[in-house]
C-alpha cells in the first residue's frame, strides 16, 4: 500500500483521540532507548535486563507522583485506558450490587457496565448532567443506593470538554463507603488529578493523548486499602513455581510481558511534561480554544453544543451545520481542507442523546500541544465555507 506523508500535508484537530505529532524529542529518544534496553524486562538476571526492570519501576514512581499516589506497586499497567477499565471494573463488584455512572461515559464504561447488566450481575445507573453538561453532586446523590458499591466517572468529557468536579463526587463517595473509578484519558496531562485530595479509590489513564506517550501503553492506579480481583492470570517473571498468579501488586493486575517501549516513551514524556509545565500546555491550547470558540459562535448555520464557558474545560468543543450531515462537513473539512476532525458520537452515545445530536452525532475539534493560531484560523476560514454553502430547505 501507499503510505500517506503525513503532518505535512493535514492541519491535525482531532486531539482528543490522540495527541499527533509527539514531541520529536520524545519519540527519537524512546527509539533511541529501545535500540539499547528493548530486551525483556524481569525475566533474567544479566544487565540489560535489570536496566530494562529499573526503567519501568521509575516509570511507576514517576506517575505515582503524578496522580499523587503513595505507592509506586501499586500502580500498574495495561494497554490503555479502556482496558485499565475493564480490569478496573470486572475486578471491584461483585452480584448483586448497584454500580453508578454517568451520561457523559466513553463505550469503555458503559460497554463493561451493560454487559454486566445484561448478564444480571450488577444493576446500573448513568446519572444525568445539567444543561451545562456538568454533573450536579446533588443529582449524583440522589442515584446512590444503599448497594452501590461502584461510581464510575469521566473526569473530562471527550465530546464536549467539560471537567466534572472529582472533589465533591469523591467525598460523596467515601462518606458511603462507595468505591470511586475515574476515567482520566482526557484530562491526564492536561489537568490537574490528586487521588488523594479529589478521594479516588482508583483511576485509569492512557498513553497516547496529553500524556504524550505512544499508542498501545496505558494503565491504573489503586489506593491502599483497595482490592481488585484477579481476573486475568500468566506469566509474571517471579516465582514461576506457583501454580496460580500472584496476589501482590503489581503482578496481580498484569499479565505477560510488559510493552517496555510503551513505558519507555511514558518516562520520556514525565521528563517532557516536568520540564514544559502541565499548566502552560493547558494554557497554549485553552488560548487556541477560545480563539476557535468564540469565531464558531457568530458563523451563521453552525452550532456549538455543549457548555461554552472556559473554565472547568478542555480544549475541545463540538459543532454542527444547518443543512449538513457531521459525517459530510467532516469530508469536506478533510478532502477540500485538509483539516482532520472527529465526528460522529465519538464513542460516548449516551450524552450524544442528552444533548439532542444523535444518531449523527457532532464534527468535534480538539486542540493539541502542537497546534498554532494558524491552524485555527485555517479551521474557523473552512468551517465558515461550510456553512455557507450547505442547502438551505
Amino acid at each position: 500500500m501507499q503510505i500517506p506523508t503525513g503532518i505535512e500535508n493535514v492541519i491535525y484537530l482531532d486531539n482528543a483521540a490522540t495527541v499527533y505529532p509527539k514531541p520529536a524529542e520524545i519519540m527519537d529518544r524512546m527509539l533511541d532507548m529501545y535500540k539499547k534496553y528493548g530486551v525483556n524486562p524481569g525475566r533474567s538476571g544479566f544487565d540489560l535486563c535489570l536496566v530494562g526492570g529499573e526503567l519501568i519501576a521509575a516509570t511507576r514512581a514517576q506517575l505515582t507522583r503524578f496522580f499523587n499516589g503513595t505507592d509506586p506497586n501499586r500502580l500498574c499497567f495495561a494497554h490503555n485506558a479502556s482496558d485499565a477499565l475493564n480490569i478496573l471494573i470486572h475486578g471491584l463488584v461483585n452480584e448483586g450490587d448497584h454500580v453508578v455512572s454517568t451520561v457523559l461515559e466513553h463505550n469503555s464504561v458503559i460497554r463493561p457496565l451493560n454487559h454486566l447488566a445484561k448478564d444480571n450481575v450488577i444493576t446500573r445507573d448513568f446519572v444525568p448532567c445539567g444543561a451545562d453538561c456538568r454533573l450536579d453532586p446533588d443529582e449524583f446523590k440522589r442515584h446512590l443506593r444503599k448497594n452501590t458499591r461502584l461510581a464510575v466517572v469521566n473526569h473530562g468529557s471527550n465530546v464536549i470538554g467539560t471537567i466534572q468536579p472529582l472533589q465533591e463526587i469523591g467525598r460523596l463517595c467515601r462518606e458511603r463507603d462507595i468505591l470511586l473509578v475515574v476515567d482520566t484519558a482526557q484530562t491526564a496531562g492536561v489537568a490537574p488529578i490528586d487521588m488523594q485530595a479529589m478521594h479516588i479509590d482508583a483511576l485509569a489513564f492512557t498513553g497516547h493523548k496529553s500524556l504524550l506517550g505512544p499508542t498501545g501503553i496505558g494503565g491504573l492506579y489503586v489506593r491502599e486499602g483497595v482490592t481488585v480481583k484477579i481476573t486475568r492470570s500468566g506469566g509474571t517473571g517471579v516465582k514461576s513455581a506457583y501454580p496460580f498468579h500472584l496476589e501482590e501488586y503489581p503482578y496481580r493486575l498484569e499479565v505477560g510481558t510488559s510493552n517496555t517501549l510503551g513505558i519507555i516513551g511514558l518516562h520520556l514524556a514525565q521528563e517532557y511534561l516536568a520540564k514544559k509545565g502541565v499548566a502552560a500546555i493547558y494554557a497554549h491550547e485553552m488560548q487556541l480554544l477560545a480563539r476557535l470558540q468564540e469565531a464558531f459562535l457568530r458563523i451563521d448555520g453552525v452550532t456549538v453544543h455543549g457548555a461554552t464557558g472556559l473554565e472547568d474545560r478542555l480544549p475541545v468543543v463540538s459543532v454542527t451545520v444547518r443543512g449538513r450531515d457531521p459525517a459530510d462537513v467532516g469530508s469536506l473539512l478533510d478532502v477540500d481542507h485538509g483539516i482532520a476532525t472527529r465526528t460522529g458520537l465519538q464513542c460516548a452515545p449516551l450524552i450524544h442523546e442528552h444533548m439532542g445530536t444523535a444518531p449523527r452525532g457532532t464534527v468535534r475539534f480538539s486542540i493539541g500541544p502542537a497546534n498554532t493560531e494558524q491552524d485555527v484560523d485555517a479551521a474557523i476560514e473552512a468551517l465558515t465555507a461550510i456553512a455557507a454553502s450547505a442547502p438551505r430547505s
